[in-house]
C-alpha cells in the first residue's frame, strides 16, 4: 500500500466511523424516547436491547477497520465497571485474533523501516505469520548469528488516524450509560487510553519497556522469562526479539500438565503481578492469554510489553490502604482510600458502609478468605459481579473511573480469567500479605492526610 492511497483510505475510514456513531446515537435516542411510554420493566428491556444492538454495531465496525481503533475497542471491552453488560459482551468479540496481512505488505513495511527486505536481514524468515493482532503481526525468523527470533511488524498506516478514531469511539460510547459519568472523568479515561495507545504504536518505546521489565524480573524472579531485544533489527514499527518458547494456556490440558505444575505456575503468575504492582510500580497491562506461555518447570514467559503503565507512588499506597482496610473491615478507611485513588466522587451521593461491606465480603470470601484459592472450582465471582451491575449503575454519580486504575483493572480482570483457565490452587492471601507488609497501614493513612 503506497502513501498516495492513504488519504482515500482515511476518508473511507472516517465515513465508516461517522456512520457507526450516527447509528448508535440514533438507537439510544429512540430507546430513551420509547422509555418514557413504557413500564419500568419494559424500559429496562428496551435499554438492554439498545446496548446489545449498539455494541454489535460498534464491534462490527471496529473489527472491519482493524488498527488502533480496534485495539481501543479491545481495551474498552473489559471495562465492565463502566459499561453495560450487553455492550461489553458485544465488544469482547474484538478479542478474537485478527486475520493476517499478506506477506508482501509485511515485507514492504520491513524494508521501509530497516532498509532491506527480510530475506537480506535474516538468515531465515517465515512467510507465514506466527500470530496476528489488531495493529500488527509476528513472524518467526533466524538471525544472522543463528538465534531464533520473532519479528513483530506494525501494519502500514495504523498510526495515521488514531486521534480521529478515538473521538468517534468516545462519542459513540458516550451515548450509553457512560452519559452518567462526568465529561471530565470520561475525557480523562480516553486521554489515558490515547496515551497508552500512542506508546503501543511506537515499538522503540516497547523495546525500552522490554529491557526495563526484563532487568527487573531477571534480577529477582527466575520464574519469569522476558525475551531480549535485537536492537539492530528493530525500529519504530518493527521489533525483533529473541524467541522464548512455552506452552499456550489452552494447550495445557492436551500437554497433560499435572495439578502440581499448574499450582506452581499459578503462584508464579501471582508473584509476577504482585511484584510489578508493589515493588516495581509499573505493570504489564495486556493479560490476553496469547501474551503468556508456560513451562513445566514453573516458568512463565511474558510477551508483548507494548501496553504498560507506571503507577505513581501515591496510587500504589492508596491501593495498599484499600486492601488493608478491606482485610480489617474498616469502612471509613475504605472510603478514604477510594477518594485518594480518585474512584469516589465526593460531589455525588454519600455511600453507606453497608454498600462497601457487601462488595468487601464478596471479594474477601472468594479470593482472600480461603487459605488456598482453587481457581479451578466455580465460585461464581464474575456471575455475582454481573448480577450487581444494575445496582452499581444507579450509584454511578458516587463513583467515577480513575485514570491510573484503568489498566490495573484490565490487568487484574484478565489474570483472574487466566488463573481460572489454568485451574491453579494459590495461597492468594499469604502472597498478598507478603507484599502488603512493606506498607504499614498507619503510615499510609498519615501520608494520605498530609
Amino acid at each position: 500500500m503506497g502513501s498516495g492511497d492513504r488519504p482515500a483510505i482515511r476518508g473511507k475510514r472516517l465515513r465508516k466511523l461517522a456512520g457507526m456513531t450516527a447509528s448508535v446515537l440514533g438507537r439510544y435516542a429512540k430507546s430513551q424516547i420509547k422509555g418514557f411510554f413504557l413500564s419500568d420493566e419494559a424500559a429496562a428491556r428496551e435499554r438492554r436491547l439498545a446496548h446489545l444492538q449498539s455494541g454489535g454495531r460498534i464491534a462490527q465496525t471496529l473489527g472491519e477497520l482493524k488498527g488502533a481503533v480496534m485495539k481501543v475497542g479491545q481495551m474498552v471491552s473489559i471495562a465492565s465497571d463502566i459499561l453495560p453488560t450487553e455492550l461489553a459482551d458485544a465488544l469482547r468479540s474484538l478479542q478474537r485474533a485478527a486475520p493476517p496481512m499478506p506477506y508482501e505488505v509485511i515485507a514492504e513495511q520491513i524494508e521501509a523501516e530497516l532498509g532491506a527486505p527480510p530475506e537480506r536481514l535474516f538468515r531465515e524468515f517465515s512467510r507465514e505469520p506466527f500470530a496476528s493482532a489488531s495493529i500488527g503481526q509476528v513472524h518467526r525468523a533466524v538471525a544472522d548469528d543463528g538465534r531464533e527470533v520473532v519479528c513483530k511488524v506494525q501494519y502500514p498506516g495504523v498510526d495515521d488516524a488514531v486521534d480521529s478514531d478515538l473521538r468517534h469511539l468516545k462519542l459513540a460510547l458516550r451515548a450509553s450509560v457512560l452519559a452518567k459519568i462526568s465529561r471530565q472523568a470520561l475525557n480523562a479515561t480516553f486521554e489515558e487510553l490515547r496515551s497508552r495507545l500512542h506508546e503501543e504504536l511506537d515499538y522503540c518505546v516497547e523495546a525500552d519497556a522490554v529491557r526495563l521489565f526484563g532487568n527487573f524480573h531477571r534480577d529477582r524472579h527466575p520464574f519469569v522469562v522476558i525475551p531480549e531485544v535485537v536492537g539492530e533489527r528493530s525500529s519504530q514499527r518493527v521489533l525483533t526479539l529473541t524467541y522464548e518458547g512455552g506452552d499456550a494456556l489452552e494447550q495445557l490440558d492436551l500437554m497433560g500438565y499435572s495439578q502440581k505444575e499448574r499450582d506452581e505456575l499459578g503462584v508464579a503468575l501471582c508473584h509476577f503481578i504482585g511484584s510489578e504492582v508493589f515493588e516495581f510500580g509499573a505493570i504489564h497491562c495486556d493479560p490476553h492469554p496469547g501474551n503468556f506461555a508456560f513451562r513445566r518447570d514453573g516458568t512463565v514467559v511474558v510477551y508483548d510489553y507494548g501496553c504498560n503503565k507506571t503507577l505513581p507512588r501515591d496510587i500504589v499506597e492508596g491501593i495498599c490502604e484499600l486492601l488493608w482496610a478491606g482485610l480489617r473491615e474498616d469502612y471509613g478507611c475504605i472510603e478514604e482510600a477510594l477518594v485518594r485513588l480518585g474512584v469516589r466522587n465526593t460531589a455525588g451521593a454519600p455511600v453507606e458502609s453497608a454498600y462497601y461491606k457487601s462488595w468487601r465480603d464478596l471479594f474477601i470470601s472468594a479470593i482472600l478468605e480461603p487459605t488456598m484459592v482453587d481457581f479451578g472450582k466455580s465460585f461464581g465471582l464474575r456471575q455475582e459481579i454481573i448480577k450487581r451491575i444494575p445496582g452499581a449503575m444507579r450509584r454511578m454519580d458516587s463513583f467515577q473511573p480513575a485514570k491510573h486504575l484503568i489498566f490495573l483493572d484490565r490487568m487484574l480482570a484478565g489474570h483472574y480469567v487466566n488463573l481460572r483457565a489454568l485451574g491453579a490452587r494459590v495461597p492468594v492471601r499469604s502472597i498478598l500479605e507478603g507484599y502488603l507488609q512493606r506498607f504499614d497501614p498507619t503510615t499510609l493513612r498519615a501520608t494520605a492526610t498530609r
